[in-house]
């Protein structure tokens, strides 16, 4: 099949919905397929280039305003330009990863052909929220969601990672049917290190003591103030991976609150050396309130770690408490830090939750989210809803 997939944030961009549709796109292609992706360019001016086996057609972009580590494709333009781009390549099905600048161009150029639409979520308000004026955040709030209806109601196959998430856009009078389909985590990169933890923590100029990870970005729904704010009572280091417009912000905290010396910023890691930060942790965190799956904590449960999260959204649907970790209510700091202590307090629970962890990714191989996604191209090709 010749598959478009459009997108408004892709690699180098961090974000769960990028790392997943850059799998998507290029395990795709492994297969044989014909895969192309628009997306914002990655340096500002537009340019159509080979990239790991996808063609890449990224749309001239500025950086985003309110989160500049992100950029964005102004909208001028951008409608006639996926017009000529759907024209030119006439793929088989669109698979659209948004509903935003790209993407909704990108369905309205789709239907002109008659071309199938395939629409998946990643999105929820509250990744915005914490950059707006708190006056703001109910009626963005409506607005955000009164958009995603009227433009994902034109798809014809719809999907979102969680089963959590597929039911928060029927709380929020999504009507049509959303499929749940794991943006899934490569066993082939994250599985148990064989390599000692203090051989993985020298990697990264870590002191080999019991170690907290998080990946992924520092932003402000991600909520890692708490994990600083809990840090005095939790006798461990906590190492970030990652970037984000948060970080002088925590690196500030972190030294208020006299845990700076225990807290440890590594930016951004390549992607080869992701599977090392997990085998150099204990225990996985992710504070989010925002998170329809997390790939980063799909990848630590793979990489098998136990892991203290949120009891927000999707998360529950990935910690078992008790069983591979536990859940903590956000915004409770002395919850956290017993919830934290609870596993690194035992070796052998620890050993025990990380078994579990790595059992439960088990049903997200990525290499099935991929075959699932062919079948539903080939359904909406046969003109079947599955």
């Amino acid at each position: 099949m010749r598959i478009l997939i459009s997108t408004d944030t892709y690699p180098p961009d961090l974000s769960g919905s990028s790392f997943f549709t850059y799998r998507l796109a290029t395990g795709l292609a492994e297969l044989g397929h014909d895969v192309h992706v628009v997306c914002a360019s990655d340096s500002g001016p537009r340019k159509d280039v080979p990239e790991d086996g996808v063609r890449m057609h990224r749309l001239r972009s500025v950086p985003l305003v309110i989160h500049p580590t992100v950029r964005f494709v102004p909208p001028v333009g951008v409608p006639r330009a996926l017009r000529g781009l759907v024209a030119e390549l006439m793929p088989d099905v669109l698979h659209t990863q948004d509903h935003f600048t790209i993407g909704r161009a990108a369905m309205a150029a789709a239907r002109r052909h008659g071309i199938p639409v395939v629409a998946t979520n990643h999105f929820m308000p509250d990744n915005l929220l914490p950059y707006l004026p708190g006056w703001l955040h109910r009626p963005v709030k409506s607005v955000a969601w009164h958009d995603f209806r009227r433009i994902y109601a034109r798809a014809d196959h719809l999907t979102t990672p969680t089963q959590a998430a597929a039911d928060l856009l029927a709380r929020y009078g999504f009507g049509r049917y959303v499929e749940p389909v794991s943006c899934g985590v490569d066993f082939g990169r994250f599985h148990p290190s064989e390599r000692p933890k203090v051989v993985a923590r020298k990697e990264f100029h870590l002191p080999d003591v019991p170690t907290i990870a998080f990946v992924g970005r520092l932003d402000a729904e991600k909520r890692l103030d708490e994990v600083i704010r809990a840090l005095p009572g939790v006798p461990a280091q906590f190492v970030l991976a990652g970037r984000g417009v948060r970080r002088f912000e925590l690196e500030r905290l972190a030294h208020r609150t006299g845990v700076a010396d225990r807290v440890f910023f590594l930016g951004y890691v390549p992607d080869a050396q992701l599977p090392l930060v997990y085998a150099a942790a204990d225990v996985f965190v992710m504070p989010g309130i925002a998170e329809l799956q997390s790939i980063a904590t799909l990848e630590a449960m793979a990489s098998g770690l136990p892991v203290v999260a949120a009891d927000a959204v999707a998360l529950p649907h990935l910690v078992r408490p008790g069983e591979n970790g536990f859940l903590f209510t956000s915004g409770d700091v002395d919850g956290l830090a017993a919830a934290l202590n609870r596993v690194l307090s035992s070796e052998h629970e620890r050993a025990r939750m990380a078994e579990a962890s790595h059992a439960m990714a088990r049903s997200h191989d990525a290499t099935r989210t991929v075959t699932r996604f062919e079948e539903i191209y080939r359904g909406v090709l046969s003109g079947l809803k599955r």
